[in-house]
């Protein structure tokens, strides 16, 4: 079994997502993640500006944002969004453990803005979805800093002492 089986597998079920459901979106899923990506997340969420359009899965690994719609009438399944972390901008999620709701936006590379509501059945849920998304894009968006490779006033790597430098 390969790393993403071995990750989705128990992270749907901790979601409470039927088999039934998993094993029709499974295929979806397969085409858009490698099988060495890792699953941080997967659940049900839904489209605050849109909310009769369907039910909407989200699947969060390491590298990839994927998410697909199943239509309320004929129940077909439509990929929505298939993106790499990296090609997401202005990342924002607000946690409400009132309403027990984590409400998450970004924007995808062709500009367009995608909101998604995740409603978890516990308070404490809230502060756990928060704690991944969090994991997922903070602590992978650090800004870059100057890296220093030498300094003007160094020596060349084969004079300073104590280095070996080979006598042809």
């Amino acid at each position: 079994m390969d790393v993403f089986s071995r990750t989705f597998l128990p992270a749907a079920a901790e979601a409470g997502l039927a088999v039934q459901t998993v094993s029709r979106h499974m295929p979806v899923f397969r085409r858009c993640v490698g099988s060495g990506d890792a699953t941080i997340l997967v659940t049900r969420c839904s489209r605050p500006d849109r909310p009769v359009t369907g039910d909407y899965l989200l699947l969060l690994t390491h590298r990839r944002l994927v998410v697909t719609q199943q239509t309320r009438l004929l129940h077909r399944l439509r990929l929505h969004l298939n993106t790499e972390l990296r090609e997401l901008s202005n990342v924002t999620w607000s946690p409400d453990p009132r309403l027990q709701s984590v409400e998450m936006a970004a924007t995808a590379i062709d500009g367009i803005r995608e909101r998604f509501l995740i409603r978890t059945s516990h308070p404490k849920q809230v502060w756990q979805l928060d704690a991944l998304l969090n994991q997922a894009f903070r602590t992978r968006l650090r800004p870059a800093g100057a890296r220093v490779v030498a300094s003007i006033g160094d020596a060349p790597a084969a004079a300073r002492p104590g280095m070996f430098a080979p006598s042809w």
